[in-house]
């Protein structure tokens, strides 16, 4: 069925091709607000509101941040913010356990969604190390996740999520953002947070390419 539609209108009015995708499709706005209205633990929460993937992403990104006190790059800082950007352009963040039924046809999506944000936030391939990381702050969120907005116990984190790491006590939004620790944000909040913060990077990033040197003339030269 190659004539099926595959593409979905976002609110810019930009047109995403969730089969194919290219790195035009969308805009910052655009992305920031399917991440604020996407629900991790599928939509389930002790708060009145479930939390956005936006707020997690924000969360996994000042947790390096903080373990490496300063020494994150803004190119490093970003991967961390977009890790989980191909699920706020496709409206869906699948639990864990969910996923080994859902085949290889939907990884294969994740995955090409995944590469067109790298190729257009010029992301660099995760690194051993840095995955390894990534990893450790990615699970470390969702044990405190767990705990303090679905309501699980952290034993229950260890023997039922099998998450090895402890839950956080400390929010790290809540030192950044203030508010009232853990609890999730409403989606216009959660938006427009993230955009801050991916514009912010976007701009040091663009800040640190050095401006191309004008041509010198040759001795002797007319020009």
């Amino acid at each position: 069925m190659t004539d099926a539609r595959a593409w979905v209108r976002l609110p810019s009015g930009k047109r995403l091709d969730l089969l194919n995708p290219t790195p035009f499709d969308w805009d910052d706005e655009d992305l920031a607000l399917g991440l604020a209205r996407t629900y991790r633990w599928g939509g389930h929460s002790a708060w009145p509101l479930p939390l956005s993937v936006a707020q997690h992403s924000l969360t996994v990104m000042h947790l390096r941040q903080s373990w490496h006190k300063g020494r994150l790059s803004p190119i490093q800082s970003l991967r961390e913010l977009l890790h989980d950007a191909d699920e706020g352009l496709l409206g869906f963040d699948c639990i864990s356990v969910l996923k080994p039924f859902l085949g290889e046809g939907f990884r294969a999506l994740a995955q090409r969604l995944e590469q067109t944000v790298f190729l257009r936030y010029g992301l660099p391939a995760w690194q051993d190390k840095d995955r390894l990381e990534h990893k450790r702050a990615d699970r470390v969120a969702a044990a405190s996740e767990a705990v303090h907005v679905v309501g699980w116990q952290p034993e229950e984190v260890r023997r039922t999520l099998q998450i090895r790491f402890a839950p956080l006590d400390r929010d790290v939004l809540h030192t950044v953002y203030g508010g009232t620790a853990w609890e999730p944000w409403p989606p216009g909040v959660a938006a427009e947070r993230f955009l801050a913060a991916l514009h912010e990077l976007k701009h040091t990033l663009a800040a640190a390419v050095p401006t191309p040197a004008a041509p010198t003339s040759a001795p002797g030269s007319l020009f």
